[in-house]
């Protein structure tokens, strides 16, 4: 056998051995999609969206309690969260450029993004819950706001930085101030981009467990106090899948396919926008 054929050989190999280790992924992904969609669909009523949440052994009852409390919660991390990654990220494009300072926030900013979410957590319950005396469900929408930034900060900056120079230079000859520049040319033409990130990274706080165990807890009765504990669809979906009632299993299943089928939803409606914007 020469130099050649050895090299064909150890490539088809490797080619079979990574063949086979991705279809070995794929198919416990498959496997977890295709129970979560099967269970999930089943457990699926009417009853579930607007139902009240079930006493403890009852076989009627809802999850209209943590929807309500999910959507507040990630609404008001949204609200907190993209005005500071934009504002942030337009900083470093637009002011700090390669500055020391700038180049020291976008480095925290990538470390935040690799902290893992109970920290986070566990650093709102030492800063507001534990002062306060209780869970709420405002510090849980500060936690998922905390995660928010960093990924909204680090789009916003890439985006705006993509944005020619020479755009700049021709609003600045026509006597348009920084401000104007910014506002009118620079987020006109960097918009698809921050607008498939803000998506993105509400898709990602959308699924999140451990930092709402430390800060809005869970409620199993409907509010809209978010200075109260609250319930979410991740925390409702964790607890009930530990009940020892049925019926409260099923909803937990039921949870599950509403969040994934939402978070689902929120990036692939950030895929087709950056795909569509994009390509004009």
């Amino acid at each position: 056998m020469d130099a050649f054929q050895k090299r064909k050989l150890v490539n088809g190999i490797v080619l079979v051995l990574s063949t086979l280790a991705a279809v070995f992924g794929i198919m416990w992904l498959f496997w977890i999609l295709g129970t979560l969609i099967y269970k999930g669909f089943f457990a699926l009523s009417i009853e579930v969206f607007i139902g009240d949440p079930p006493s403890p052994g009852d076989e009627t009852g809802g999850l209209k309690h943590a929807i309500v409390g999910q959507l507040l919660i990630v609404l008001t991390a949204t609200v907190i969260g993209i005005p500071l990654g934009v504002l942030a990220g337009t900083y470093l494009s637009e002011y700090g450029r390669n500055s020391k300072l700038a180049n020291f926030i976008r480095d925290m900013s990538d470390v935040m993004m690799s902290v893992p979410s109970i920290v986070i957590g566990t650093f709102i319950y030492a800063l507001l819950v534990k002062p306060v005396g209780h869970f709420m469900g405002f510090a849980g929408s500060l936690s998922l706001a905390i995660m928010m930034i960093p990924i909204v900060l680090r789009t916003t900056d890439d985006m705006l930085r993509m944005v020619p120079p020479e755009l700049r230079e021709a609003a600045y000859a026509l006597g348009a101030t920084k401000f104007k520049v910014i506002k009118d040319v620079v987020y006109r033409s960097a918009i698809t981009g921050i607008v498939t990130g803000v998506i993105l990274a509400v898709a990602r706080i959308g699924g999140e467990t451990a930092p709402l165990l430390f800060t809005s807890f869970n409620n199993n009765f409907f509010t809209l106090d978010m200075t109260q504990p609250m319930a979410s669809l991740t925390v409702t979906m964790y607890d009930y899948a530990m009940s020892p009632y049925k019926y409260w299993q099923e909803l937990a299943w039921a949870a599950a396919i509403i969040l994934t089928v939402g978070v689902l939803g929120a990036n692939i409606l950030g895929r087709l926008i950056a795909h569509y914007g994009f390509k004009k």
